[in-house]
């Protein structure tokens, strides 16, 4: 091979370098998005350069692109749009994903430069935004009258719910990915490195961490904790699902969601890298790789478990569990004893959002920017809308008259739960961010955002 410029060979040194550390942390599929542009400037060195092969790289982080039949696309085509109440746009995220909040008739939207965005649930206008000056990394979090958000640097930042002003600042031990929780008291974080924090909601100060053991390849979680009564709830790698005192932080029990298994260290990852979900007598979890289990919220025993795979995650109603399957379909089990009652495939191939129950609904966002409206007694879809044609890869978030996505590019869509074609927006609602001049700037790069 004929020897290459100095310039190609620091290039792909670079390329390699930056695939090297995406693989090393090695983010989930729906995530790696953060990856992807590391991931295209090797693609196209690649096509010039033919000892560089990065093909399984792109397949393992961003996954495989849709592969649909034209039946299936079809089907698809054909099915009528969800109400559209209202959108707006933040900034796109950048190696960050992000999860609004709704809280006293408000959503509150964060990204990674550092704006959280106050909207009117309702008519979707922008009503304030409280520059943090931080880049952030996870949220949006609330409760205890605060709101809260987190940073690459480990720092979790809260403000008063009301006027928006920051009432501390904590330091934890690494970047913060998901949604901090606030109840009882507390604010429970959970940090890049497995940890989990607990901080008194007044002041910030620290008074317990938990750290668990954590294998050497992991899938990075984006999920947080689930904080239910006197009990936080968290997945962990290698398919264990850990109860724990949130009042002392010691651990109530621990039980497997699923235990690796397979030759390979990729092979063996079995992760929980969703938030369970509980009702009053049990909590289920479901494991990358591996199995969806409900345990006895007292002593862990397991009730049913059955064989899956899903870094997406679950939704559970009176009667039925709901998994985001990996490859696409949503499946419904009797969560009193794991019959499977209802698989819906059409969506195969395209990566599922954790779904959300809504009323008679089965919300689910995909990777190609769509909400999914599915009927929770036998699976049918009924409604399907596309916002932006980003990435909708958190749970919607449920509003008063429907529910609320952000996507990857930064749309942020609230929808009704009836399948009809949209409207036009009516008088008061907004398609808009606030006009500050960070806003402005935003808006500018947001196609569907007009100043």
């Amino acid at each position: 091979m004929a020897a290459l410029p100095g310039r190609l060979i620091q290039r792909r040194a670079r390329i390699a370098d930056a695939v090297r550390q995406c693989f090393l942390l090695l983010t989930s599929s729906f995530v790696l998005s953060g990856c992807a542009g590391m991931i295209d400037m090797g693609r196209d060195l690649a096509s010039s350069l033919a000892d560089i092969d990065i093909s399984g790289f792109t397949e393992l982080f961003v996954g495989k692109a849709p592969q649909m039949s034209p039946e299936q696309i079809a089907q698809l085509e054909v099915i009528p749009p969800a109400r559209t109440l209202w959108k707006a746009g933040v900034e796109e995220g950048q190696a960050a994903v992000f999860l609004p909040a709704f809280e006293n008739g408000t959503l509150y939207v964060a990204s990674t430069n550092g704006l959280l965005v106050r909207f009117n649930a309702t008519t979707g206008k922008a009503s304030g935004v409280i520059d943090t000056k931080h880049k952030l990394s996870g949220g949006v979090g609330t409760g205890e009258g605060l709101l809260l958000v987190g940073t690459f640097k480990g720092e979790v930042l809260a403000f008063d719910e009301k006027s928006g002003n920051r009432l501390w600042k904590a330091q934890v031990s690494t970047e913060v990915l998901s949604p901090p929780h606030a109840a009882n008291g507390m604010v429970v974080i959970r940090t890049g490195d497995g940890r989990i924090f607990s901080l008194e909601a007044s002041s910030g100060k620290r008074k317990w961490i938990y750290q668990g053991a954590t294998p050497s390849l992991t899938v990075r979680s984006f999920a947080g904790v689930l904080i239910s009564h006197d009990t936080v709830y968290a997945g962990f790698p290698g398919g264990k699902l850990v109860a724990i005192n949130s009042s002392t932080g010691s651990v109530n029990w621990e039980a497997a969601v699923a235990r690796p298994k397979g030759a390979s260290e990729l092979e063996r990852i079995a992760d929980v890298t969703s938030l369970p979900v509980t009702d009053e007598k049990q909590v289920c979890a479901v494991a990358y790789q591996g199995r969806v289990a409900c345990f006895e919220i007292t002593t862990g025993n397991q009730i049913w478990a059955q064989d899956v795979s899903s870094n997406a995650g679950l939704a559970m109603d009176n009667h039925y569990l709901y998994v985001s399957e990996n490859r696409g379909a949503l499946v419904a089990y009797d969560k009193t004893d794991g019959t499977r009652i209802w698989t819906q495939s059409l969506l195969d191939g395209i990566r599922l959002s954790q779904p959300l129950v809504r009323e008679a609904r089965i919300v689910v966002g995909d990777s190609l920017g769509y909400v999914n409206l599915i009927r929770n007694d036998n699976g049918a879809i009924v409604a399907r809308s596309l916002t932006d044609e980003g990435a909708i890869v958190t749970r919607p978030v449920p509003l008063p008259d429907g529910f609320a996505v952000q996507t990857l590019k930064g749309g942020i869509y609230a929808f009704g739960t009836e399948s009809m074609a949209a409207p036009p927006l009516l008088p008061g609602q907004s398609s808009s961010i606030l006009r500050s001049p960070q806003s402005q700037f935003l808006c500018a790069m947001l196609p569907f955002c007009t100043p």
